[in-house]
């Protein structure tokens, strides 16, 4: 028997929300985690807007938007912010307040959640693709340029995501890179990352290039990172999904528990 719907929503709004692993520092105002990473990005998250057990107003709203504005506004360091939104949550005049603060609304993606045993399943690999999990430099930079090149990243994004991801990498160990590969070329990749103190792992950056697309790999790339989950002793993984994964993981058990829309904030705007 599976969890229900309202029961997984429940246990991603109690036990993830404020995940800033890759941080170098994190503020907190009122109920917000502003997370600053290296590159010049800020990163706005939490588990609900309202304070004190008292529901979230317009003006409070107002507030905290203008507070965690003012706080990477005066650091000439930071570039761009993201304000991380969710659906269902209780956000009176968010988008509004957002909007006044100069943050732009993105494209709107699916919360998928489920249990990891769903995913970690055989899936028939083309012949000659192999799916392993690497950790060598030259193989997570061919990972990163891969996927930046899918996502149709700039040349500034993916190196911020670089040495991002580098830097995790180097210091801690809570993240694990993982590629499929046909005679040598990275043609599909993605990482899990186990959260500590909790029943999840996150399943991020799935990306696949295009001419294979449509052949299960994508499938047995998930299903090995849910192994994984599984071996770390995690109950569910989790995942922000385009209109390009969300189908593969919803055929799996994955459950859409709500949306997900990232506000962003650029110092030259």
């Amino acid at each position: 028997m599976t969890d229900s719907p309202d029961a997984l929503l429940r246990a991603y709004d109690e036990q993830l929300r404020v995940e800033v692993a890759s941080a170098v520092a994190v503020e907190r105002i009122g109920p917000l985690a502003c997370a600053t990473y290296l590159g010049g990005r800020g990163f706005i998250t939490y588990r609900s807007l309202d304070t004190d057990g008292e529901p979230a107003t317009e003006e409070r709203v107002r507030e905290l938007v203008d507070a965690a504005h003012a706080h990477y506004e005066q650091d000439p360091a930071i570039v761009r912010v993201e304000w991380k939104t969710r659906g269902h949550d209780h956000a009176p005049g968010l988008h509004d307040a957002l909007v006044a603060r100069g943050f732009v609304p993105d494209e709107p993606e699916s919360v998928m959640v489920g249990e990891a045993r769903l995913l970690a399943y055989d899936v028939q690999l083309p012949e000659g693709v192999v799916v392993r999990q690497v950790s060598d430099e030259d193989d997570v930079r061919r990972m990163l340029a891969m996927q930046a090149e899918v996502f149709g990243d700039s040349p500034e994004l993916a190196a911020e995501m670089e040495q991002q991801i580098f830097h995790r990498l180097r210091t801690r160990d809570d993240m694990e890179m993982w590629v499929a590969e046909a005679g040598g070329e990275v043609v599909s990749a993605g990482r899990l990352e186990p959260v500590e103190g909790t029943e999840f792992a996150g399943i991020w950056g799935g990306a696949t290039r295009p001419e294979w697309r449509g052949r299960g790999i994508y499938r047995a790339l998930t299903s090995a990172r849910a192994g994984s989950a599984l071996r770390h002793g995690k109950r569910y993984v989790n995942s922000d999904s385009t209109e390009f994964s969300r189908p593969i993981l919803e055929q799996s058990g994955l459950v859409k528990v709500t949306t997900t829309t990232p506000y962003e904030w650029r110092r030259d705007r």
